[in-house]
């Protein structure tokens, strides 16, 4: 077993994998630069790449004894135009352009679009917008097999791009064909997280958990519009949310996302369920060793605001630079934690607060830390909830979660400032104080003649009893307490 050094920072860093980090070596490179999170990404490779990847990662955490979070991202409904007979096009402003269902290859004045759903949901006046929102067209007219739309926007259009249609809530199947074969293998592989794309209202979202076992956190994408109408509900009934800012900033004004951004991640913080910023966070880093001041300053701004964790995208899957993005973010990240201002943004948010033991006892413990100087609150979670409960709160101490459920503490990997480790089941509170010594010392995190905080519930193991605190002192010989 390797000694890993603790990071001494809060927010987490989630790397997606991909051709430019899939062997052993270059995983483990990104592990130890920094990455608390993989992202397996099921709209591209195999199941068979997938599975090697988890067996590589699951391989890097058993040696180094440091439990690691994996994220499986179903791709959902995607929406692409047909093929050209001259493979492009140019789409003129102002011109006529068609979609219809007709398979023949497209030209200059249509092209082939199979998407039933479009065509029964979509209206006069409503905008379609293909590749990436660079050509954007407006409804004329819609029959049961035609669109006929006017070109806002032209540019150059060709076989098989992306189609996106903002102003429309489509009925539609969240968990598609390729979805469920997807989610099969996640849950085949045990990961940890399971991420949904395109989520559009809180029943898209209820209907799409109902394929996911109970033992699985669901994150939501929030990367449609009317997600944010119902942003409220779908926090609450997801285990956590990313911000998708790539199809989010394709569908909404530009403008707009950094204030969708600051919107979801205040009613996550408000909701303590967990939030990722993500994509085009280091860009530029894809191609170059250095990222932009802009781009700096967007990891940033995720940071002060108080995320979770901040994602790479294809800066590590698929760039000529994985190892230094996740260096890069890494160093921003502590940058910004070390700043005060940090810590005074982070306490100007507006939590909700339940009345129940479990949330009385996490308050107080917060308290008490700041009150006797503590810089090391224990938790004890059969669950994760009281970790999660405790770590909403952005404690200026090290937040140690101790759980006897090895996916608990994978999970909670992605919680802020949450360092997770497994024990055995306890039975005595003289066995809880033991168990937290051993661990911090373990890790080091404080030195001998500190007092830490402990939480758990009584009876021990129960899950939801979060009841019990007590104060410890780490000294240096065999009795710790």
């Amino acid at each position: 077993m390797k000694q890993l050094k603790n990071r001494n920072r809060k927010a987490k860093i989630v790397a997606t994998l991909g051709p430019s980090c899939e062997t052993e070596v270059m995983i483990e490179k990104l592990f130890i630069a920094g990455v608390d999170v993989f992202r397996l990404n099921f709209s591209h490779g195999s199941h068979e790449d997938h599975k090697k990847k988890v067996q590589i990662i699951r391989k890097i955490e058993r040696k180094y004894s440091r439990y690691i979070c994996i994220l499986g991202d179903l791709q959902g409904p995607k929406f692409r135009v047909g093929k050209f007979k001259n493979i492009k096009e140019t789409l003129k402003k102002g011109q006529e352009f068609t979609f219809d269902t007709n398979k023949a290859d497209g030209d200059s004045k249509r092209v082939y679009l199979s998407h039933k759903e479009i065509y029964q949901s979509i209206s006069k006046g409503q905008r379609l917008l293909v590749n990436d929102g660079k050509i954007s067209l407006v409804v004329k007219s819609t029959s049961k097999d035609k669109i006929k739309c006017s070109v806002t926007a032209g540019g150059e259009i060709s076989n098989n791009k992306g189609l996106n249609i903002p102003d429309t809530k489509l009925k539609l199947k969240i968990i598609t064909p390729k979805d469920k074969l997807d989610l099969a293998l996640a849950i085949k592989l045990d990961v940890d997280w399971i991420a949904l794309s395109f989520i559009q209202t809180n029943k898209d979202l209820m209907d799409a958990k109902k394929f996911i076992p109970s033992q699985f956190k669901v994150m939501v994408k929030i990367e449609k519009p009317s997600a944010m109408d119902e942003l409220e509900n779908i926090t609450a009934n997801s285990d956590g949310i990313m911000i998708a800012r790539g199809d989010l900033g394709v569908e909404t004004n530009p403008e707009d996302v950094p204030i969708h951004q600051r919107t979801i991640v205040a009613e996550c913080r408000k909701q303590g369920k967990p939030c990722i910023v993500a994509t085009q966070m280091l860009e530029s880093m894809i191609d170059s060793p250095t990222p932009t001041r802009a781009e700096a300053s967007d990891v940033a701004t995720a940071i002060f605001q108080g995320v979770d964790a901040v994602m790479l995208s294809a800066e590590s899957a698929a760039g000529q630079y994985p190892q230094e993005s996740v260096q890069m973010m890494d160093k921003i990240i502590k940058r910004v934690e070390g700043d005060e201002k940090y810590k005074n943004n982070l306490s100007n948010y507006n939590l909700n607060h339940t009345k129940n033991i479990a949330e009385a006892i996490a308050r107080a413990a917060f308290s008490v830390a700041e009150i006797i100087e503590s810089n090391c609150l224990v938790t004890f979670s059969k669950s994760g909830r009281s970790i999660v409960r405790v770590s909403r709160m952005r404690p200026d101490v090290t937040l140690l979660g101790l759980t006897s459920d090895i996916k608990v503490a994978r999970q909670n990997a992605l919680t802020w400032g949450t360092l997770m480790d497994v024990v055995d089941d306890i039975s005595t509170s003289t066995e809880m104080v033991d168990r937290a010594c051993r661990i911090v010392k373990k890790y080091n995190i404080v030195p001998a003649g500190s007092q830490i905080i402990i939480t758990a519930g009584v009876p021990f193991g129960r899950i939801g009893s979060t009841n019990l605190m007590r104060i410890a002192t780490i000294i240096k010989d065999s009795k710790l307490t």
